[in-house]
């Protein structure tokens, strides 16, 4: 038995079948959240900086390179010593940037607070990560 099927049905398997793959598309978002990287920055740092797990498995390899040629401060933490306590702002993404951002506040026995910027990769395809930190500390 030979099947003969018509160009309008292959045309009309092949709109459904993007269809149904532009709607599974939907349903598993590509890029974290706002919430799910506060979340993660929250976990990160902890009250007094990340551990050395999350210094060795929760930050890209270019940042990691980045710390390792840092001497004589923490790079995650802009510090040279650990912080009294750290408190994570509002995130923003920029998700055609595949970039999400927070001010870190640390807190310090007898020194003003201090800020900086940690910068997180939105990709979900890929595990939750920090990306990049900018040290430019605001008072």
């Amino acid at each position: 038995m030979v099947i003969t099927l018509r160009p309008a049905v292959v045309a009309a398997g092949c709109v459904l079948g993007l269809l149904i793959g532009s709607s599974t598309a939907i349903a598993h978002p590509q890029h974290y959240t706002a919430g799910q990287v506060r979340t993660f920055l929250v976990k990160f740092y902890g009250k007094h900086g990340p551990s050395q797990y999350d210094r060795k498995h929760r930050v890209t390899l270019y940042l990691r390179q980045r710390v390792a040629e840092t001497k004589g401060y923490d790079l995650l933490l802009c510090a040279q010593n650990t912080p009294r306590d750290i408190s994570i702002g509002k995130v923003t993404t920029a998700q055609s940037a595949g970039v999400g951002w927070a001010t870190v506040t640390t807190r310090w026995a007898g020194s003003p607070k201090q800020r900086f910027t940690a910068y997180v990769g939105l990709d979900a395809r890929k595990p939750i990560k920090l990306y990049d930190i900018s040290c430019r500390v605001e008072s």
